[in-house]
């Protein structure tokens, strides 16, 4: 049996806004249930999207809702809780938790944070729990900087860090402009706010340099107060033009001291319909869906050994959420 897996991030809540879409469709998005199961994922984390416009909120809270109806129906998918860390090899289904990737999916440019916070309200309250909220996606918004943007902590991203404090949901940095990682990074210090930090899908941008990617005092912060950094499969993020930068992502994590930190973060969305046609093919094959898994944790033992590739795979990923559930 291969080993079991944690993803931390794909995109299929907002893929099954979509009146076509399918859970069971394995030629429409790389995390198809039937690729999970080959794949051995044992806990797929899934994220509420929205991008910078009007309404936004209403994007995030229907995809709560699909979360909601998913963990109802009869079907190979259910919410994760606690009590499952202690079978997690041994569950025969797919376990699911949800996360945040962007306050404008509670949050739009024109309702009030208190609106806003009502809303996010609303989606924990749909899906049980929510294991890691980010500020921003590419573009800037209310709360801060995305990769694409220059802007930093704004004071409604303050109001966010504020709200998380001590709540035992991790605030993610995959999406940050540098200015808004280093602000968080420097508010929560100061304010000396407890939340735990991790980057839920991003490689390092000393082996391939993209905004999508971790600067190394970013990455040191988050090994340094034990958070997670997931290994990102999309092609434009690992290097274009070599497969194997994947191993190198890999053997650099580890050299910043992320042995205990690195996991899985694949990025596994709806790629048929994106207007940037140049990116094509949107993962390597050896990549492509979750059912690959095995053979790259095959490539990981060989290279880096059994006991980091199973860390990599689960063990990183379950001891966090263990730790921050126990908090």
């Amino acid at each position: 049996m291969s080993e079991p897996v944690i993803d931390l991030h794909c995109d299929l809540l907002s893929y099954l806004t979509r009146p076509d879409a399918s859970i069971y469709n394995t030629e429409d998005i790389g995390c198809a249930i039937s690729y999970l199961e080959a794949g051995n994922v044992k806990l797929q984390v899934m994220a509420i999207f929205a991008p910078v416009e009007e309404k936004s909120h209403d994007f995030g809270l229907q995809q709560s809702e699909i979360f909601k109806n998913l963990n109802e129906e009869e079907n190979e998918l259910f919410s994760f809780e606690k009590h499952h860390l202690k079978t997690f090899t041994t569950n025969e289904n797919i376990g699911m938790m949800a996360s945040v990737e962007s306050g404008s999916a509670f949050c739009d440019e024109t309702i009030s944070l208190q609106e806003g916070f009502k809303n996010l309200e609303r989606i924990i309250e749909n899906v049980g729990k929510v294991l890691y909220i980010s500020f921003t996606h590419h573009a800037e918004n209310r709360f801060g900087g995305g990769n694409f943007s220059t802007a930093g902590l704004k004071n409604d991203g303050k109001a966010l860090i504020d709200y998380l404090d001590r709540r035992n949901i991790a605030l993610d940095f995959s999406h940050t402009s540098d200015a808004l990682a280093y602000d968080i990074l420097n508010y929560i210090s100061k304010e000396n706010i407890k939340v735990p930090i991790m980057a839920s899908h991003s490689n390092y941008r000393p082996v391939f340099d993209h905004p999508r990617n971790l600067q190394d005092e970013v990455a040191k912060e988050i090994i340094q107060q034990k958070g997670l950094i997931g290994l990102n499969f999309v092609r434009a993020f690992v290097n274009p033009e070599n497969v194997k930068a994947l191993e190198e992502h890999v053997t650099h994590g580890l050299k910043l001291g992320g042995e205990n930190a690195i996991c899985y973060g694949a990025d596994y969305f709806y790629t048929k319909d994106h207007p940037d046609k140049s990116r094509i093919p949107f993962y390597f094959a050896a990549h492509e869906n979750a059912g690959c898994y095995p053979e790259i944790n095959t490539v990981l033992e060989t290279q880096f050994g059994a006991e980091k590739m199973n860390k990599i795979s689960s063990q990183n990923a379950l001891d966090f959420i263990a730790r921050i559930w126990k908090a």
